[in-house]
């Protein structure tokens, strides 16, 4: 899709600005149809309150999520659909079957295979009919229940459980690059750092396979639906361009929203970040994110950006000396959380 930023006039434009105002963002008329300072301010909360990257730009991330957050529990009934339903309304389920002990997996909105599953165990248990669609009745019944909305679920106890028994050798286990989306100028050092991690990868004795070109041709979550088909042990997503403005440090990133994350990745996430600081004597920071590529892959899945811009426009990650240095040192992270 076409991203959307400060200046940008048209029907999309005012589509965006009517889904902000339908979840209470107000906006000036005169920004009608024109993305404004205030335009670009509402997009910018709206990202803090997904664990999205706060750029004030809309994406196919931010996008997507403006979407899904139209939804609400009830609003439509929920079943196995091709392409999968996806909402706000597929994660308020989530949340109420995991508090409820019936793991649907990762809570990441979408009505997938797991979901289902775990809908169906619930009717089965309640001596509902088990029919995998979430119709009033339904939720009704779930409500009885008085789930607990903040209590830790399935999918957190279940995932690490996984991360103690995930111990043993890097060798053979095939890790997922993604030279993540960036605009044309920096597409050449994104796709030389994810060669330069995959090398490495591979002289450790992993089978690293690289996503896609770096380019916009792939949409996140096409590149994450690539990284599940490979049936990836873990997934490493490169970026230069996505840090907050000031940063000058590396960033790792894992699922995680405000009622959930993913035990597995944020370890791999501090990992990576242990090895990037002391490779390039600057602090980092771990962060949580709900980016298509960290919440629809099925494996540990890491968003790792690596320089700020400034450092990029310099030329350093030209050098082939900073390239391959980045690169060994996310290999490093990924070695240890498999070995360690």
């Amino acid at each position: 899709m076409q991203i959307y930023r400060l200046g940008d006039e048209g029907p999309e434009i005012l589509d965006i600005q009517h889904r902000l105002n339908e979840l209470g963002f107000t906006l000036p008329e005169g920004e009608a149809g024109t993305y404004g300072e205030e335009t670009r301010e509402a997009v910018r909360a709206f990202q803090n309150q997904r664990s999205l990257r706060a750029d004030g730009i809309v994406g196919p991330d931010t996008w997507g999520q403006l979407v899904e957050a139209g939804f609400l529990l009830g609003d439509r009934t929920l079943y196995v659909h091709a392409p999968f339903l996806r909402g706000d309304d597929v994660r308020a389920l989530q949340r109420k079957l995991d508090a409820l002990g019936f793991d649907p997996g990762k809570q990441d909105g979408v009505y997938g295979p797991a979901t289902n599953a775990a809908l169906r165990e619930f009717q089965r248990n309640v001596g509902e009919e088990v029919d995998g669609v979430v119709g009033l009745h339904t939720i009704a019944t779930l409500d009885r229940m008085r789930p607990l909305d903040d209590a830790p679920g399935r999918g957190i106890v279940r995932e690490t459980e996984q991360l103690r028994s995930i111990r043993g050798h890097l060798d053979g286990h095939v890790i997922a690059i993604d030279p993540g989306q960036s605009d044309s100028r920096l597409a050449d050092p994104l796709v030389a750092l994810a060669h330069a991690v995959a090398a490495e990868l591979a002289r450790l004795g992993a089978k690293p396979e690289i996503l896609s070109a770096g380019t916009d041709s792939a949409t996140p979550s096409a590149r994450a639906a690539i990284a599940n088909t490979f049936e990836a042990a873990a997934c490493v997503s490169l970026h230069l361009d996505e840090g907050p403005p000031g940063s000058s440090g590396p960033t790792c990133s894992y699922f995680g929203s405000q009622s959930t994350h993913s035990p597995a990745g944020r370890h791999l996430a501090e990992l990576i970040l242990e090895e990037l600081e002391h490779e390039l004597g600057l602090r980092g920071r771990v962060d949580r994110l709900t980016v298509s590529m960290l919440r629809e892959t099925r494996m540990p899945a890491v968003q790792v950006e690596a320089l700020v811009m400034d450092e990029v426009e310099a030329g350093s990650m030209q050098a082939p000396d900073a390239t391959v240095r980045v690169g060994r040192a996310i290999a490093e992270g990924v070695r240890r959380f498999f070995e360690d």
